[in-house]
Parts: C-alpha cells; sequence; structure tokens
C-alpha cells in the first residue's frame, strides 16, 4: 500500500524565529514546509518550483521586496493558491492583498490552528485531492489522571471536567503532550498566545498560574506544572509508571523518563 504524498507549502517570512516555530508546528499537521526568508528569494522558489508546492504562505512584511509586489509576479506566472498575513492591524492591507490576488489574508498572530484550517479549506476549494481526505480522529492526551481531547477540547481530572479558557487549553496541550520535558517560554508564547514575549511581558506566567490553580496538585502532592526559571515550564510526569505509559497511546512516543 503506497503512502500518501505529503501537502507541500512554500513559506515566505523575513522572520527566521517565527519561520521555525510555524515550520514545526506545519510539520507536525502533516505538511511539508520550504522556507524562504526574503522577498527575492521567496519568489524565486515559487516560480523554480512551479508544480512542487501546494500553497503558499506569504508575509506582507518582507526584506528585499514588499509581500505585494512578491504576490503579483507570483500571480503573474502561476495559479497557485496564496495566503497572505501581516502583523500590521491595517484593514487596507488586507482589502489590497485580496485584491491582487491573495486567497485569505489573515493576522500573523492568529492560533496556528486557523491558519491550519484556513490552508485545508483553500486547498478543497481548489480542489487539492489530499485535502480531501479527512484527518484522523485524535486520540486524547492522557497523563496520569489527566485526559486531553483536542478534538472537543475537553479536560478532565479523575473523571471530573474542568473549565479552561481557550489559552489555558492551549497551554495544557502543549505541555501535556511534551509531558517531562521543559518548553521554553517562547514557544509557549508563540504557540499559545500567538506572539512573541517582550522584555517586561508578564501575561504567559498569569496564564499559567491560573491554569495551575484549576488544575490543583498531582495525586502525589506535587504541583502538576513546574517552573524552570529563565527558561520554561514542564508537565510532571506521574510517578506510577503503569499510568504513565498511557500517554505512549496517545503520542506515538517513546517513554520518557522522569529524572
Amino acid at each position: 500500500m503506497t503512502s500518501q504524498p505529503m501537502i507541500s507549502l512554500l513559506l515566505i517570512d523575513g522572520d527566521v524565529g517565527f519561520c521555525e516555530f510555524l515550520t514545526e508546528y506545519l510539520a507536525s499537521e502533516g505538511f511539508e514546509v520550504t522556507s524562504a526568508h526574503d522577498g527575492r528569494e521567496g519568489l524565486e522558489k515559487a516560480l523554480a518550483g512551479s508544480g512542487v508546492y501546494d500553497l503558499i504562505i506569504l508575509d506582507l512584511m518582507l526584506p528585499g521586496m514588499s509581500g505585494f509586489e512578491v504576490l503579483q509576479r507570483i500571480r503573474s506566472q502561476l495559479a497557485i493558491p496564496v495566503v497572505m498575513y501581516t502583523g500590521r492591524n491595517e484593514e487596507l492591507d488586507r482589502v489590497i492583498g485580496l485584491e491582487i490576488g491573495a486567497d485569505d489574508f489573515l493576522s500573523k498572530l492568529c492560533n496556528p490552528r486557523e491558519l491550519v484550517a484556513r490552508i485545508r479549506a483553500i486547498l478543497r476549494r481548489t480542489g487539492n485531492r489530499f485535502a480531501q481526505c479527512k484527518p484522523a480522529e485524535p486520540r486524547p492526551l492522557v497523563v496520569g489522571d489527566l485526559e486531553v481531547d483536542s478534538g472537543t477540547r475537553a479536560v478532565q481530572i479523575n473523571g471530573k471536567e474542568l473549565d479552561l479558557t481557550s489559552v489555558e487549553f492551549n497551554l495544557l496541550e502543549v505541555l501535556a503532550a511534551a509531558a517531562g520535558r521543559v518548553v521554553s517560554r517562547e514557544k509557549l508564547a508563540r504557540q499559545c498566545l500567538g506572539r512573541s514575549l517582550t522584555s517586561f511581558d508578564r501575561s504567559l506566567d498569569v496564564h499559567v498560574s491560573r491554569l495551575r490553580k484549576k488544575l490543583g496538585h498531582a495525586p502525589d502532592g506535587v504541583e502538576r506544572i513546574k517552573t524552570v526559571r529563565n527558561v520554561g515550564y514542564l508537565y510532571i510526569l506521574p510517578r506510577n509508571p503503569a499510568r504513565s505509559g498511557r500517554i505512549l497511546s496517545s503520542l506515538g512516543v517513546s517513554r520518557i523518563k522522569n529524572s
């Protein structure tokens, strides 16, 4: 049985750090991503890769050549779908982008899940055969007495459902998926808040603090989320190996030992 080819994306964004974050996220969603970090390089890759890429993700603010100019040049030669985004909050940017040929235009600060949803919707509209396949239903992520269901966005501890905000759910989902490993503050901010942190920005810490209170302590009395000073946070694996091993069926990874 042959495996289904991956959907290939070209990501054009001058922010190398954001590209790395977004590439990692898109890869986890089953996409193959090629990156370019300035307008001219992105245009060259787009034109040279005609028939290679299924969709282009294009930032408006680029070094070398603006996103609008890149889009115009692509549209003059290719019919490939293009999703544009920008960190600016200018309604006119969206209007211009759509008028000159973008298939969609959204904020760079949006949740990456929204970007993935928009990509899949565009590929369905444009007849990409790989986008027609319904993704497998995600199984609940289980870590000890914690169960996180990404499909319904429900969280239970020992069978009791918790009432979490959207950001709190996102934080818990990322931390639980990496249980036993430290997740950096920057990655959490980008993935759960949709932006980078500034020097005196404590919003992430406030959300984590509120999440801790809602989760309560683990059965052994320790806090579930540990702060790693100047680095980030980690979700503590339960000490009962039989229960912690249940995470493997959800993640499909090797057991992570808690040091």
